[in-house]
């Protein structure tokens, strides 16, 4: 086992103004990390702006003697991603760590749900992390090194009442990872997902109070800090943490069965009949990409 640090690397946290980003651009600094510290300063769902949130984590890095800048840029625009990135480019000169961890909230039953706060979710959540990631990406490839992490959710994972937005937008986001998993095997960028519970801003008004004084967001930190390292050589892995709870998460694929041929018309009532099987979970296990699913039906292939 080794210390884990950061130094001479580049750590930019998305929406660390309070909350999981602030404990994270923190700790960061505090393992020898230079960080960009951004933060729109909205309020929870997302609207309005200020300054005043980034520039007080900013100065309690700097206080205790660590390196960190600003930025206020908000993360749903593609220049905001860019100008996110760039602020690192600039003021360090490379970006080693990204930790997509912007987020806002408009929870509402589906049938409650205006189009503008689908949108307005998604765009800072999902396309608020494609905005971020792919500048990242190419200051990362140009190094052959980087490690990027995406904010899931048990909501998207297992579902909730009220957050269908907030659900579509967070599994969307591990599409997004399992996608770029597979397209930088040779890049040494590593690209995992955390599923946290914690006390925040997001989470006040949900959890009961006894339990929201258990969930601190130091309880998140030290997982992010395992997958942001140098000696993390996982990706395309699911966390999930909460109060010192710490597992994984996986979309697994059942071994099935196979009832046609490829000729053969398959009904319904065949697979009326075959329910059981198919919906068994088995022998299930987690794939690697779309290809690796193949492989059950390479009997029938190979026919």
């Amino acid at each position: 086992m080794t210390d884990i640090r950061f130094n001479d690397r580049v750590a930019i946290v998305t929406g660390a103004g309070a909350g999981l980003g602030k404990s994270y651009a923190l700790e960061f600094a505090r393992r020898g990390a230079k960080v960009v510290v951004n933060d729109l300063g909205s309020a929870l769902d997302g609207s309005g702006s200020s300054h005043n949130a980034a520039d007080l984590v900013v100065n309690e890095i700097r206080a205790a003697g660590g390196q960190a800048v600003p930025n206020y840029d908000s993360v749903s625009s593609t220049r905001g991603g860019e100008n996110i990135v760039k602020t690192a480019l600039d003021a360090f000169g490379s970006a080693d760590i990204l930790v997509n961890n912007a987020g806002i909230v408009r929870d509402h039953s589906i049938q409650k749900l205006t189009e503008e706060e689908w949108d307005i979710v998604l765009a800072v959540h999902l396309k608020g992390a494609y905005n971020c990631t792919k500048p990242a990406l190419a200051a990362m490839k140009e190094k052959n090194y980087g490690r990027v992490i995406f904010t899931c959710s048990g909501v998207g994972l297992y579902g909730n009442f009220g957050q269908s937005n907030y659900a579509a937008a967070k599994m969307g986001m591990v599409g997004l990872m399992n996608t770029l998993a597979v397209e930088h095997t040779k890049n040494n960028i590593k690209f995992n997902a955390i599923a946290p519970n914690a006390a925040s801003r997001m989470t006040e008004k949900v959890l009961p109070p006894p339990l929201f004084e258990k969930l601190k967001p130091e309880h998140i930190v030290p997982a992010v800090m395992w997958l942001a390292s140098e000696q993390n050589q996982d990706t395309g892995l699911i966390i999930n943490c909460m109060g010192g709870w710490y597992s994984r998460a996986a979309i697994v694929c059942a071994k099935g069965i196979i009832i046609g041929d490829g000729h053969k018309t398959v009904t319904a009532e065949d697979i009326q009949a075959n329910w059981d099987t198919i919906k068994s979970l088995d022998e299930a296990r987690p794939l690697g990409s779309i290809v690796e699913s193949f492989g059950f039906v390479a009997p029938l292939l190979n026919k």
